[in-house]
């Protein structure tokens, strides 16, 4: 079967990939490919991430206090750190219930799987309880300066991951 007509192209059926597609290393083989490449298999350091988003937070805080009117100077600052706060206190939720599951010395691969979605489902519903909860309680918060702070912390994760 032919699928392209200026340059054919076999099709490939299942049964007929190579078996070397893919190849299962050995220990000896994956620790020479850990030396080779040591950068390819280093982690990220989540509380790592958490005190970035800290900092960044409060840099922002501070740009909106140096660079508002003396007026909004308190409203903006305040928003700016709500935002953080929206942003970084459910990645410390999800931090400490993965803290918990490595702890836990009967854990299973499955019982750490459990742990990261319980986690995840945490952090995604406090950080739905905490957008609610400040709309409702402080309603002359400035959105511009609590999204922008917000949206600047979930950029942490990505800023990590390309340090690395």
């Amino acid at each position: 079967m032919v699928l392209n007509k200026v340059r054919p192209i076999k099709a490939v059926e299942w049964n007929d990939q190579d078996e070397d597609s893919f190849k299962a290393l050995s220990k000896a083989e994956m620790d020479a490919l850990r030396k080779a490449k040591p950068k390819n298999f280093t982690s990220i350091n989540g509380w790592l991430v958490v005190t970035s988003q800290a900092v960044l937070t409060l840099i922002i805080a501070s740009f909106c206090y140096f660079f508002s009117e003396s007026a909004e100077r308190v409203v903006y600052t305040y928003s700016a750190l709500v935002g953080g706060l929206i942003g970084f206190l459910p990645s410390v939720l999800f931090l400490v219930r993965l803290e918990a599951a490595k702890k836990n010395v009967k854990s299973s691969p499955g019982g750490y799987l459990a742990a990261v979605v319980s986690g995840e489902f945490l952090k995604i519903l406090a950080t739905i309880l905490l957008f609610i909860g400040f709309a409702l309680k402080q309603p002359d918060l400035k959105w511009i300066p609590l999204l922008v702070t917000y949206l600047a912390t979930l950029k942490c994760y990505l800023l990590a991951w390309f340090w690395r």
